[in-house]
C-alpha cells in the first residue's frame, strides 16, 4: 500500500443475486483527507462502506485501510475504524451514557479512556447522558452516533449519509465537528445528498449503478454530471398559478356540496357546522395550540391557517416542535389547548374524520415492502374507504400516468427509491384528500429526483389539493406558495420566501433559516 494513502480501493465487485451493487471498483483516499463518496441512492454506497469496514465480503477485487486487507486482517482495521451508518447506529432505549459505555466497550476500551478523543463533541451533549438516546432531537442523536464511533481513537472515520433528516444548523455544527478531526489527521470519507456538504470535500468519489463515474474536485464533478446534481430549478408561471386558482375554486364548490348538510338533520344549525362552513377558505386553522409534556411546552401557542390548493412548507430545526404539531393537525395526539380545523374537522373531537379527509407520507414512505406495486394502492384504498369499481379504474390511470404499467406486479422492495417516492406521494393522494401532510418526503434523495417529485406536488396542488410538507432541503422551501419557520416551540415567521427574504434581509432561504434558528434558546429536544 502506497504510505500515502488510508484507504486503496482496487477492483472491488459485490453482487446480491442479479443485482451488481459494485463492479469493479476503485479509489484510493490520502491520509487525513476529507474524501466525498456520492451517488443516488442504489448505487452501491453502502455496501462499499461495508465492505471497508470488514462487515461484507467482497466477490472480487481488494480493499486496504492503513494499510491493512478487509478480509484477512479484519481486527486491525476495527481497531482503526469509526464507522456512522445513517440510520444511527444507536440503541434507542439505552441513555445516552449507556449507548457511549457500549460502544466503548465494543471497541476494547473504556469512556474514560477515549475521552479525549470526544471531548470537544460529547461536551455539547453530556448534560443529557441519562436521556433516553430515542429522545434526543435529530442533531443530539448526530452528536452521540459520531461520539461513539471515535470513542476508541480511530484513524479512520466513514459517514455514509449522517446528515440525512437533520435541520440545515445541525448539518453545519457537523461539518464543523468533521473540520476539527481532520485537524487531528483523521481521514473521512463522507456521502451525502446535500450539495453544499458535497462542497465541503477535497475530492469527490461519484458512484452510479455500482460503477466510479469520476474522481475530482466537488465543483468539477458537479459541473460534469450537473444534470443529477444541480437540474434546473422549478418556476411555477402565472398561468399555472391561475390554473391553481381555477382548481381551487372548484375544491371549493366540491367541499360545499359535500359538507352541505340538509336543515332537516337534527342539530344542523349546530355552531360547529357554520364554523365548517365558513372555513371553506381554508382547509387548515389554528389558533393559540398549545401541546405540553409535563412543564415543557413542545408547541406554544401558535396560530396560522392554510388555504385551500396552497404548497405550504412548515418548517424548524430538530426540536423546534413541528412534529408534535403536525402529530396533532393529522389526528394522532389531540392538543392541551388551543383549537384547530383540518379539512373542516375539529382536531379535538373530529380527529377520526380527518383521519379519512387526509393523505400522509412520512420519510419511510409508508409503502409495504413485501406487496407488489398493485397491492399497495388496493391496500391503502380500501383503508381510505373507497369502493372496488373505483380502485380498480383509478390504478389503471394511475400506473399509466407513473409509467409503471410493466410493473405492477413487482414488489415495492424491488424498486429504486425514486420509484418508490413517486409511489409512495401517488398512493397518500389517491383519494383526492382536502390536504396531504408530507413529511421531510425527501430525505436522502438526490437533486435530480427530488425535482421530480416536486413537479408532482405542482401538479397536486394545481388540482385543488393543499400540501403541507416539511423539508431540511432550503432549496425546497423556496418552492412553497408560504413558509411558516418554528423556534423553540413559537411560529417565528410567516410568509412568502421572497417575503421573508426582504424581511430578514437575507439572499436565501438557508440564510433565514440559519438566522432564525441560531435564536433558540431552549435546550434539549
Amino acid at each position: 500500500m502506497n504510505k500515502v494513502n488510508a484507504i486503496e480501493v482496487n477492483g472491488v465487485s459485490k453482487s446480491y443475486g442479479k443485482v451488481k451493487a459494485l463492479d469493479g471498483v476503485s479509489f484510493s483516499v490520502g491520509r487525513g483527507e476529507v474524501f466525498g463518496l456520492i451517488g443516488p441512492d442504489g448505487a452501491g454506497k453502502t455496501s462499499l462502506y461495508r465492505i471497508l469496514c470488514t462487515l461484507l465480503l467482497p466477490d472480487a477485487g481488494s480493499a486496504a485501510v492503513d494499510g491493512f486487507d478487509t478480509v484477512s486482517q479484519m481486527k486491525q482495521i476495527r481497531r482503526r475504524v469509526g464507522y456512522m451508518p445513517g440510520k444511527f447506529s444507536l440503541y434507542q432505549d439505552l441513555t445516552v451514557e449507556e449507548n457511549l459505555k457500549f460502544f466503548a466497550t465494543l471497541f476494547g476500551t473504556t469512556v474514560d479512556e477515549g475521552y479525549d478523543s470526544i471531548k470537544a463533541i460529547y461536551s455539547q451533549i453530556e448534560r443529557f447522558r441519562n436521556r433516553k438516546a430515542g429522545a434526543l432531537s435529530g442533531g443530539m442523536k448526530q452528536k452521540l452516533a459520531l461520539s461513539c464511533a471515535l470513542v476508541h481513537s480511530p484513524s479512520v472515520l466513514l459517514l455514509d449519509e449522517p446528515t440525512t433528516g437533520v435541520d440545515p444548523v445541525s448539518r453545519k455544527e457537523l461539518w464543523e465537528m468533521l473540520g476539527m478531526l481532520k485537524e487531528r489527521d483523521i481521514t473521512i470519507v463522507a456521502s451525502t445528498p446535500y450539495l453544499d456538504e458535497v462542497r465541503c470535500c477535497e475530492r469527490v468519489a461519484f458512484l452510479n449503478h455500482g460503477l466510479i463515474r469520476g474522481i475530482d474536485t466537488p465543483e468539477a464533478i458537479l459541473e460534469r454530471f450537473a444534470d443529477i446534481f444541480n437540474p434546473p430549478g422549478l418556476k411555477r408561471s402565472e398561468e399555472v398559478r391561475g390554473k391553481s386558482e381555477e382548481c381551487r375554486e372548484a375544491s371549493r364548490a366540491r367541499a360545499r356540496t359535500e359538507w352541505q348538510f340538509p336543515a332537516a338533520i337534527p342539530n344542523a344549525g349546530d355552531s360547529s357546522l357554520a364554523t365548517r362552513h365558513s372555513s371553506l377558505e381554508n382547509v387548515i386553522e389554528v389558533e393559540h395550540l398549545v401541546k405540553a409534556f409535563g412543564s415543557f411546552r413542545a408547541v406554544d401557542d401558535i396560530s396560522f391557517s392554510v388555504k385551500r390548493g396552497e404548497i405550504f412548507g412548515f418548517l424548524g430545526a430538530n426540536g423546534a416542535g413541528k412534529t408534535t404539531a403536525m402529530h396533532m393537525l393529522t389526528g394522532l395526539n389531540q392538543p392541551t389547548s388551543g383549537t384547530g380545523r383540518v379539512c373542516g374537522y375539529d382536531i379535538r373531537t373530529e380527529y377520526e374524520q380527518i383521519k379519512r379527509h387526509i393523505g400522509y407520507m412520512s420519510q419511510r414512505f409508508s409503502l409495504y415492502e413485501d406487496l407488489t406495486v398493485a397491492e399497495n394502492i388496493r391496500l391503502f384504498a380500501g383503508i381510505y374507504g373507497m369502493k372496488d369499481d373505483e380502485i380498480s379504474r383509478k390504478t389503471d390511470a394511475l400506473l399509466q400516468r407513473l409509467q409503471f404499467d410493466e410493473h405492477k406486479n413487482d414488489l415495492v422492495a424491488s424498486l429504486p427509491l425514486g420509484w418508490k417516492q413517486k409511489l409512495a406521494f401517488s398512493v397518500s393522494i389517491f383519494h383526492e384528500p382536502g390536504v396531504v401532510f408530507l413529511d421531510e418526503p425527501t430525505g436522502g434523495v438526490d437533486p435530480a429526483t427530488r425535482r421530480q417529485f416536486w413537479e408532482l406536488i405542482y401538479d397536486a396542488a394545481q388540482r385543488g389539493i393543499t400540501v403541507f410538507v416539511t423539508t431540511h432541503y432550503m432549496d425546497e422551501a423556496e418552492y412553497c406558495d408560504r413558509i411558516s419557520i418554528m423556534v423553540d416551540g413559537k411560529i417565528s415567521a410567516l410568509g412568502t420566501p421572497e417575503g421573508l427574504k426582504r424581511q430578514f434581509g437575507q439572499p436565501d432561504m438557508d440564510h433565514v433559516f440559519t438566522y432564525l434558528a441560531r435564536q433558540a434558546t431552549r435546550s434539549g429536544d
